[in-house]
């Protein structure tokens, strides 16, 4: 049965929207590379706040900055994924190159193992 990849294109395409717009509300793209995204600090002025102020500043950067490289993680795989749609290599096993099962990839549009090879 071939898959239907208009389908699981449209469901990458949104799935990037919503990692774009969850991306955009902890960071901002690098103004140096468009396909970066970097975390962003508050304003915070350090010299006139307190020491906990400072402290919950940074471990929010920090959790931020973790939270941002994950979803940077999953964009990347959307859009990689993208390609292989674009290249006609979708829902094709990395590793032994037989077809991903349907129900895998309703469950993880970017998936790239079948079921036998997955982590």
């Amino acid at each position: 049965m071939e898959l239907n990849t208009q389908h699981f294109k449209d469901l990458l395409l949104k799935e990037s929207e919503t990692l774009e717009e969850q991306l955009a509300s902890i960071g901002r793209k690098n103004p140096d590379d468009a396909e970066d995204w970097e975390a962003v600090a508050t304003d915070l002025d350090e010299d006139n706040a307190d020491e906990f102020d400072v402290a919950e500043d940074k471990e929010n950067f920090d959790n931020n900055k973790a939270e941002l490289d994950q979803l940077e993680i999953q964009l990347n795989e959307v859009k990689s994924a993208l390609q292989r749609i674009e290249d006609g290599e979708y829902g094709k096993c990395e590793i032994c190159d037989k077809g991903i099962e349907e129900d895998r990839l309703e469950a993880n549009p970017s998936a790239k193992t079948c079921k036998e090879h997955m982590n």
